[in-house]
């Protein structure tokens, strides 16, 4: 009997360690065969060059498909998705796949859906269901509906995709595959590598040895034109505070440009003896430094995902991850100085009182994917359920 093809496109960093069990699951799954794309900004050195990892994580990549525009603001968006549905399209024609996987909500995924189910290929959708605001809501509810499938990350999730219309035979609750490596790293949460001498980054080699924090802060697409002087709120705190930080560089959204730009001339201009930056690494090895870490700060899904699981305490400043389901590891900050720096100092107070938290999966999400992937009955073809 011939394997079922599942194609899987990533796009950008994050989507990697959103999905890297499945893929593994896949791949040693005896009834599919997996076809593997990168695309986007996973391709890019300036965003971290994801596609490095994945190829050293043994994966074979079986197309790799260029489409960001330069720009990094609203229409540079538009015309990426374009772009991207022009160039999926005739990947997703040669790979001829039995059936497309879309991850999640970033606004790149949509030209994944487009090109996949204007082909009357079966669309999976994972991660579908979550709320949030800015653009990644209209692009995960678009993505919603242009599916076949849907593995969701939660119960209130799965909910939420049933209430849009959607036949609830084919809505499975699979908890969050990213979830999966954070239960591998919790059985050996010991930090086992020196992230600067492993990683290398820019800036000064902080004395992170006696506890530090890690940011990681996205521009808001609704609200780019903020993005330069919102993380330069949080550089001066962080600064201020004078506690061993690493911090990671911005995905590629509106108003990456303005976070980008930000950190560059702060970096430059003040020259913050107590922050290093980094651009990437692999999910184990950040989810390492996170659980060693005093606190993240930020507006990261990792922060209420994997975080939650772990019991690391999160800032989460803004309004990014607003309606998102999360634990009690989590206190919410608005962009103002005071109240990112009284956030900070109470989340290290209660570091050793955070209880994990099981919201996104119990670790064994990547099997449950693999298994429905193998056995449900692929369909094109779809009414709304009520």
């Amino acid at each position: 009997m011939s394997k079922r093809k599942i194609c899987v496109v990533i796009t950008a960093r994050p989507s990697y360690s959103r999905v890297k069990t499945a893929l593994t699951a896949i791949k040693k799954h005896p009834k599919l065969e997996l076809q593997l794309v990168v695309a986007g900004s996973a391709l890019l050195d300036r965003y971290g060059n994801a596609v490095n990892y994945i190829e050293n994580d043994g994966f074979k990549i079986d197309a790799k498909v260029f489409m960001v525009l330069e720009g990094e603001n609203k229409t540079s968006m538009a015309k990426t998705t374009g772009l991207g549905v022009m160039e999926l399209a005739n990947t997703f024609y040669n790979l001829n796949p039995d059936a497309v996987v879309t991850i999640a909500d970033r606004f790149e995924t949509l030209a994944t859906s487009i090109a996949a189910s204007y082909q009357n290929i079966p669309l999976i959708h994972i991660q579908g269901g979550e709320v949030t605001g800015n653009i990644d809501e209209k692009v995960r509810h678009a993505n919603t509906k242009l599916a076949d499938i849907h593995l969701v990350a939660s119960e209130d999730a799965k909910a939420r995709v049933i209430k849009m219309g959607e036949d609830e035979a084919y809505v499975f609750n699979t908890g969050c595959p990213s979830i999966d490596i954070a239960y591998q790293v919790s059985k050996s949460p010991e930090l086992n590598f020196n992230p600067i001498e492993k990683y290398g980054g820019v800036g000064n080699a902080i004395n992170w040895q006696e506890g530090y924090m890690v940011v990681m802060q996205h521009p808001v697409t609704t609200e780019y034109a903020e993005a330069k002087e919102n993380v330069l709120t949080t550089l001066k705190v962080v600064h201020d505070l004078g506690i061993p930080t690493f911090w990671f560089w911005p995905n590629v959204d509106a108003g990456a440009d303005g976070t980008s730009n930000g950190i560059r001339s702060y970096r430059e201009i003040y020259k913050p003896e107590n922050i290093h930056f980094f651009k990437n690494m692999v999910p184990e090895d950040f989810l390492r430094l996170l659980i060693n870490s005093k606190c993240l700060v930020g507006n990261s899904s990792v922060g209420i995902r994997e975080c939650a699981y772990l019991g690391v305490p999160v800032v989460n400043i803004g309004t990014r991850q607003n309606g998102r389901a999360r634990g009690k590891n989590i206190v919410d900050v608005s962009y103002l100085e005071n109240e990112i720096k009284s956030g900070i100092l109470n989340r290290i107070d209660a570091n050793n009182g955070i209880p994990n938290d099981s919201i996104y999966g119990e670790g064994n999400s990547g099997e449950k994917i693999a298994d429905i992937l193998a056995e449900i009955k692929l369909r094109f073809h779809k009414i709304i359920a009520y």
